[in-house]
C-alpha cells in the first residue's frame, strides 16, 4: 500500500541538476544533491555520466557544498567551488582518477572564473580588500559599520563590506601563481573565453551609487592588456558566450526599462565583426529563464545560452506554467524543443545539437536527469534517485485550469485530497506565489503533495503579476497591489467553490510567502470568506518596508509606483491598514534574519491585530532568512511545515 506524503520526506527526496557536457562530448557530470538530516545540511555530490555507454559513477564522497562547476578544456579535469574545508575554494579533479586538490588554499571569495584554452591558466574574479590571498586571522571583536548608501545589507549574507569589490586577475593553475589584471571600485565577473583564447568576456557593474542598476559587457585582451566596453544598458546582463567559430557572442538581458523588474529578459545577439547587438527574443512575448517556483531543486546551474557548432542557439524560456528548452536561429526563427507540462530546470546541448542533457520535474516526478533527442523527442532517463519514492507514495496529479476574469484567462491548477473519495466533502487550501515575478509551474512541490496528503484540495493560480504569459499580464500588478490581483484570485476561488462538489466553501485556507504573504494580509482584510490564514516572511506596512528591506528603497517605487514622497499610495495598498476589517484567525511565520521582508513587517502586524482583539500568533524562525522554505536549515523546515499543518488542522 502506498505511503502519503510526510514533512519528514524532506531527507528522501534527492535533487539532480548542473548537467555539463564535456567538450569532447564522451562525457558529461552533474551534482547530486541530499537534506542530511544528522547534520542539519546540504551536500552535493559530483557524478560523472559517459554519455557513449550511459553508465553513471560517483565522483566524490566527502560531506561538502559544491557549486561553480567546469570542465578544462581538453575534458581531463573538472572544476569546482567547494567547502571541504569549511571556506569556498576552487578545487581541481582529474577526471582519470585522483583527488581533488584546491589550487590555492588561501584564495577565498571567487564570485565567477573561466578556463583558458591553454588548459593551464584560470581566469577569475574575486571579492578582495587588499590582496586576493586571504591570511587567518584570529576573531575580532565586535566592531561598529558605518552606513554611507542605501545598498548596504543583501538578504542571506547580512551586511555588505562596502570597501570590497570583485578584481580580475588570473591563475596559473600550476603553480598557484596569481596575476592581478585589474582592479577598481566597480565589480567584474568573468563570462567566457574566446574559441582562439585571445579575448575574455567580463561583465562590470558598479554599487557606488545607489540608484545605477546599470551594466556593461566588455571584452579584455590578453596580449594587449586592454579592456573595451561592447555593450551596456540600465538593467543586468550575462550569461555572455562566444559562438564556437567566435563570430558571436550571445547573452541574456535583464531590462529596466520599460516595466522595471517586471521587464521581459531577452536573449541578445552581438555580432563581433559588425560590432551591433540585436534582440533574438523580443518577438515572443515571453520571458528567457527559468522562473518556476519550487522547494526540491537544489544547486540549479543553467547556462543562459548554449551554441551548436552551426550557430544555433538553445535557452530555456518560461510560459504558461511550463519551463521549456527552445531552439533558434540567428535568422529569428524559435521553436519549442522539449514538451509541455514539465519543468526543465538545467541543460547543455551537444555541439551538433542533436541532444540534449537535461534535468527535469513535473507535478509527480521530482528530479531526474534524461538524454532528450532534439529531432524526434525521444528521451531516456539517466538517473533513478528518486524512482523508489515515487512509486512508494501516493502523489496526486493536480489538474490545470483556467478562468476568466476581467476580459483575461488566468490559470493555474487544482489538487485533489490524496484520500479523495467520490461524494465527500474537503476543505480547500489557496497557496499564492511570491516574486510577484515568479510563477507556480508544471514542477514537483513537496508542500503543496504535502498539503493534499494532509486532507486539503489545494488551489494554487498564476494571477496577474506572474511570469509565463504575456508582458502585459507580468505587469499588471504594478501599481495595483491587492486590485486586479487579488480579484483574479477570488475568481479563481469562486470556479473551485461553484464547479467542484467536492469543495467545502465553509472550510476555505489560505496561505502565501513574500508576495504571496502581502496578499494573504490583504486577503483578511478584504473578505471573511477564509476560515483559517498563515502568512509567511510576508509585507504589511509598504511605508516601512521602503527603509528597511535591503531592496525596498527601489522595490517599493517600482512595484507600488510610489514612494516616501507619496505616503498615501504606500499606506493605500498597506494591509495594516486594513487589519481593523479582518475577522479571520492568522498565523504569523517569520525569519529573525530576513533582510528582504524584515521581521518588523511580521511585529507590526501581530501588534496590531493583538491590539485590536484579532486571534493572531507569531512564530519566530532563528537563524531563517528569507529563504527558509526553499533552502532553510532543515530543522527549521521541519518546523515550518508542522506550523502549517497544525494551524489548519486547528482552525479547519
Amino acid at each position: 500500500m502506498k505511503k502519503y506524503v510526510e514533512k519528514e520526506d524532506l531527507f528522501e527526496l534527492v535533487s539532480v541538476a548542473t548537467p555539463i557536457i564535456a567538450p569532447n562530448q564522451l562525457q558529461a557530470v552533474f551534482l547530486k544533491t541530499v537534506i542530511d538530516e544528522k547534520e542539519n545540511t546540504y551536500y552535493n555530490y559530483l557524478y560523472q555520466l559517459n554519455l557513449q555507454t550511459r553508465q553513471i559513477q560517483q565522483l566524490t564522497f566527502g560531506k561538502e557544498r559544491i557549486s561553480s562547476v567546469q570542465w578544462s578544456p581538453n575534458s581531463k579535469m573538472v572544476s569546482f567551488i567547494s567547502t571541504r574545508e569549511k571556506e569556498a575554494t576552487l578545487y581541481i579533479l582529474p577526471i582519470d582518477g585522483g583527488e581533488a586538490r584546491a589550487v590555492v588554499k588561501e584564495l577565498r571569495h571567487i564570485t565567477s572564473y573561466q578556463w583558458h584554452i591553454d588548459n593551464a591558466t584560470i581566469y577569475f574574479t574575486a571579492k578582495i580588500e587588499q590582496g586576493f590571498l586571504e591570511e587567518k586571522k584570529e576573531k575580532k571583536k565586535p566592531e561598529a559599520y558605518h552606513v554611507d548608501r542605501m545598498r548596504y545589507k543583501l538578504n542571506g549574507v547580512g551586511l555588505l563590506n562596502t570597501k570590497q569589490y570583485a578584481a580580475f586577475a588570473k591563475l596559473d593553475v600550476t603553480t598557484g601563481e596569481i596575476t592581478p589584471l585589474i582592479k577598481d571600485e566597480t565589480n567584474y565577473s568573468v563570462q567566457h573565453v574566446s574559441p582562439d583564447g585571445q579575448t575574455v568576456l567580463l561583465t562590470n557593474w558598479s554599487t557606488a551609487k545607489d540608484d545605477d542598476f546599470s551594466m556593461q559587457l566588455l571584452q579584455y585582451s590578453i596580449e594587449e592588456k586592454t579592456m573595451e566596453k561592447i555593450f551596456d544598458m540600465d538593467g543586468s546582463l550575462g550569461g555572455a558566450t562566444y559562438s564556437h567559430d567566435g563570430a558571436y557572442i550571445a547573452f541574456e538581458v535583464s531590462p529596466n526599462e520599460p516595466y522595471r523588474n517586471a521587464t521581459h529578459n531577452e536573449v541578445y545577439v552581438y555580432d563581433v565583426t559588425q560590432q551591433s547587438a540585436w534582440s533574438l527574443t523580443a518577438m515572443m512575448d515571453l520571458p528567457v529563464g527559468d522562473y518556476a517556483i519550487g522547494d526540491v531543486q537544489q544547486s540549479v546551474q543553467a547556462p543562459s545560452v548554449v551554441w551548436t557548432e552551426g550557430n544555433d542557439l538553445y535557452f530555456q524560456m518560461s510560459s504558461m506554467g511550463d519551463v521549456r528548452l527552445y531552439y533558434a536561429t540567428l535568422s529569428g526563427a524559435i521553436y519549442p524543443a522539449t514538451p509541455e507540462e514539465e519543468h526543465i530546470y538545467g541543460y547543455d546541448i551537444t555541439k551538433d545539437g542533436q541532444y540534449a542533457l537535461i534535468t527535469c520535474s513535473s507535478p509527480t516526478t521530482v528530479s531526474n536527469l534524461y538524454l532528450h533527442e532534439v529531432t524526434t523527442g525521444e528521451r531516456h532517463q539517466l538517473t533513478q534517485f528518486n524512482e523508489n519514492y515515487e512509486q512508494t507514495h501516493h502523489l496526486v496529479k493536480p489538474e490545470i485550469i483556467q478562468v476568466e476574469n476581467e476580459g483575461q484567462l488566468v490559470w493555474g491548477w487544482l489538487m485533489k485530497p490524496a484520500q479523495y473519495q467520490e461524494g465527500q466533502k474537503y476543505p480547500l487550501m489557496l497557496a499564492i506565489h511570491g516574486g510577484p515575478h515568479m510563477m507556480y509551474a508544471n514542477t514537483f512541490m513537496h508542500e503543496m503533495q504535502l498539503l493534499a496528503a494532509e486532507g486539503y484540495g489545494v488551489l494554487y493560480m498564476n494571477p496577474r503579476g506572474s511570469h509565463g504569459y504575456s508582458q502585459e499580464f507580468v505587469n499588471g500588478c504594478r501599481g495595483d497591489y491587492g486590485g486586479g490581483d487579488y480579484r483574479d484570485l477570488m475568481a479563481a476561488v469562486d470556479l473551485a467553490t461553484s464547479e467542484y462538489a467536492w469543495v467545502d466553501s465553509s472550510r476555505l485556507g489560505v496561505t502565501g510567502g513574500s508576495y504571496g504573504g502581502f496578499m494573504t494580509n490583504w486577503i483578511i482584510g478584504h473578505t471573511d470568506r477564509f476560515k483559517a490564514a498563515l502568512t509567511q516572511r510576508s509585507i504589511s506596512n509598504w511605508v516601512s518596508f521602503f527603509g528597511v528591506s535591503d531592496i525596498g528603497y527601489y522595490f517599493t517605487p517600482w512595484q507600488i509606483e510610489g514612494d516616501m514622497h507619496d505616503v498615501d499610495k504606500l499606506w493605500e495598498h498597506s494591509p495594516l491598514k486594513y487589519v481593523k476589517n479582518s475577522t479571520t484567525p492568522l498565523m504569523i511565520l517569520h525569519g529573525e534574519l530576513d533582510d528582504r521582508c524584515p521581521i518588523e513587517q511580521a511585529e507590526q502586524l501581530y501588534a496590531t491585530m493583538k491590539s485590536m482583539g484579532k486571534e493572531v500568533e507569531f512564530i519566530r524562525f532563528e537563524q531563517a532568512n528569507h529563504d527558509l522554505s526553499r533552502t532553510g536549515l532543515p530543522n527549521l523546515r521541519l518546523q515550518r511545515l508542522e506550523a502549517i499543518q497544525n494551524w489548519f488542522v486547528k482552525k479547519l
